[in-house]
This record gives structure tokens, sequence and C-alpha cells, in this order.
């Protein structure tokens, strides 16, 4: 396949999912005793509800949405701690769209801005650095988010700021890994899950390995997959077969974007400059240790937290999700999103109550944004 109709071809599609239903009668999956498979990443909880995959295949499979969305699993203590960065002075603070309106426990981001803090959306840490240039006067903070996708970016600018001897800039590094929290997950003695859909994006980065536990250890069937129908039509149809032949592997879908091993420069650059964190606290998880990245001490000038006295280390920040957000059992795939006594009322995408219902890869959103009048209703 070459163009992206190609991955859209509902012939195709048919045809796959003919073959899902098979596998699926020959498990003996049922409405009841249905195969549960866990998408990772929240960008395929999209995809599957955009093309409503979760109707197209049978029955007798249960999708659940992960915590693949690095938005939505950031702990509420660290929103606040960025309101508190970039209502200082003296700060310009750049963020991606995102992070902009997830709510902190007074206020969001878009909120601190309303009342005046100078924070700036970009698209890029390079733009965050472009702003530090023009700026020599003041500290430009660059709101550091995301999986291993987003990171080598983060780190790449910290490596080119250090060459400048940029002093104005740093990074509130935010940053996490994928294969922790899975771990945490299937050691859940209340989770039941028969096998993964693992993220591409991320995996473009890391490679397939570092998942090579989930089939040795745990006996789960895991594929990593791309983000077209097809893409996951097919995966979901790899791990079946897998789960009816007896086999916990790890295989490669995305094959045509993800290597073995992963970029090697993208990991040359995340090793130079980042460290694993003892534990990061994870919304609806708890503390996970070694999940979160910080700055080595080789690059501490250009370390927010180093800087201004925040983040770990300050203290116990731990702060309750308000009354009725369930944003923490859906992140964990404990219960569907409709299931939250908020969903549809007190929380919609234009006034969210949590961070799941903000990001274009929450669940929430997701339910909301393509099937929402079903399940509020």
């Amino acid at each position: 396949m070459r163009y992206v109709e190609e991955f859209r071809d509902p012939v195709a599609a048919k045809s796959v999912l003919k073959a899902i239903e098979e596998v699926v009668n020959e498990i003996g999956a049922t409405p009841e005793k249905p195969v549960h498979i866990m998408e990772i990443c929240g960008g395929h909880t999209h995809a599957i509800f955009r093309y409503g995959l979760d109707k197209l295949t049978p029955p007798g499979i249960e999708f659940i949405h992960g915590p693949g969305c690095p938005v939505c699993v950031l702990p509420m203590s660290r929103i606040d701690e960025c309101v508190e960065i970039a209502e200082r002075p003296e700060v310009i603070f750049t963020t991606f769209g995102d992070a902009m309106r997830v709510p902190g426990s007074k206020k969001s981001l878009l909120q601190a801005k309303a009342d005046g803090a100078d924070i700036r959306m970009v698209y890029s840490p390079l733009d965050a650095l472009e702003i530090a240039r023009r700026n020599p006067d003041r500290e430009v903070v660059f709101f550091g988010l995301g999986f291993e996708t987003t990171t080598p970016s983060t780190a790449l600018s910290i490596q080119q700021a250090d060459r400048e001897n940029l002093s104005n800039f740093s990074v509130f590094c935010n940053h996490i890994t994928v294969p922790p929290p899975i771990k945490v997950l299937l050691d859940d003695p209340h989770m039941v899950l028969d096998g993964f859909v693992g993220p591409g994006h991320v995996s473009m980065v890391i490679g397939t390995h570092p998942y090579d536990f989930i089939a040795r250890d745990y006996g789960k069937p895991i594929v990593i997959a791309g983000f077209e129908p097809l893409d996951l039509l097919q995966s979901v149809l790899m791990v079946l077969k897998q789960i009816r032949d007896g086999r916990a592997e790890v295989e490669n879908q995305y094959a045509r974007i993800v290597p073995e091993h992963g970029n090697p420069v993208s990991l040359a650059a995340i090793a130079d400059v980042y460290a694993p964190r003892p534990s990061f606290e994870w919304r609806g998880l708890g503390e996970i240790d070694s999940s979160g990245l910080r700055i080595r001490d080789r690059y501490k000038a250009f370390d927010t937290e180093a800087k201004f006295g925040v983040g770990y280390g300050a203290g116990d920040r731990t702060i309750q999700e308000p009354e009725g957000c369930e944003c923490g059992a859906v992140m964990t795939g404990r219960i569907k999103p409709f299931e939250c006594p908020q969903y549809g009322k007190g929380c919609t995408p234009e006034m969210p109550l949590g961070a799941l219902m903000v990001s274009s890869e929450g669940a929430c959103a997701a339910y909301f944004q393509y099937s929402a009048a079903e399940d509020v209703a």
C-alpha cells in the first residue's frame, strides 16, 4: 500500500472483519465472555471511534482504553506548578495547545493567560528556543510533555540551547515512558487483559524490544499498530490469532514505520539529556518507579525545576481529583467514559472537568465527539 486511501478501503476492511469474526468464533468469545484487548495509545482510541471499529468488530471483542495520553495522565499538581511558574513576571511560558485547557486545582494555563500570565502556544520546542533568542531579558520555559514520541525533540532542543549558551531557556520536564505503566496494569489483579494493540508513534522511537516483557513475563500478545482503519483491524486480527494459537509474541504490524531497534539518533539524544526519575506520579495509577524522566545534571542550567525550585523534591503536592471525576478509573480501563457520573453533564469539551475530555487523545473526548448522543442518552 502506498496511499492513505488504500488503508481505508472498505472492501479490504470487510475481508479483514470476516477473518476477525472467524477467529473470534474459533476462540469462543462472546459478549458475556469477551476477549479484552487494550489499545494503549490515545490516538488509537480516537481512530477506533472515528471509523466505528468498535461497532464493526464482533461483540466478542471488548476494547479497553489504556493510559496512552500524556496530557491525560499528568496529575493536577503538575498543572498547578505550570501555573505557578507561568505567573512569575519574568517568565514566558510556552506549551503545546493540548495542555492549555487541562484543569489544575485552581485554574488552567488558559485561565492563567486570561489573568495576565505570558503563556504562548508553540508547535515545537524549537519555537520556544526562538522566543528565548528574541527575549534575552526574559526566562523562557518550555512545558516538556509527552511519551517517547516527543522526548527526542525536547532533548535536541536542550542540546542546542547548551551549544548556544542560551541561559534564559529551560524545560519543565514531564516526559514519561510507556512500558512501566503497562507493567502496573498487568500486575493489577482487578484488570482482565488478554492482549494489547501497541503504540505506533512511541515505537517508532524505541522499537519493539521494550515490550518483550509483556510476552515473556506475562504471556500476553502485543501487536504494534498503525493508525489507519486497516492498520488497526489487521492488528486486532494478529492479536486474536496469537490468542487462538496459544502464542504470546511481540509483532509489528506497523513495520513500514517502526524499526525493530528504534531510531538511534533519537535514542542517543534521550540517553544524553535524560535519566530516569526514581518515581513519577500518574493520574489514576499513582507513583510508578522509573516511569518519568529528569534532566541530567550536565544540563542542569536548562532544568526549570532546578532553576525555580519547583517540582519533585519541593514537597508533596498530590491533589485529589474533583468530586465525581473518574478520570483515573477511565484512564486505567476500569470503567468506560460514559460510566463517569460527570460525563456529558458536569464535564464536556467546552467545560472540561478532567483532562480526558480536553486532550485530542483523551478517551472521554473520543466518546463525546463520535458517540456522544447515544452515550449521554
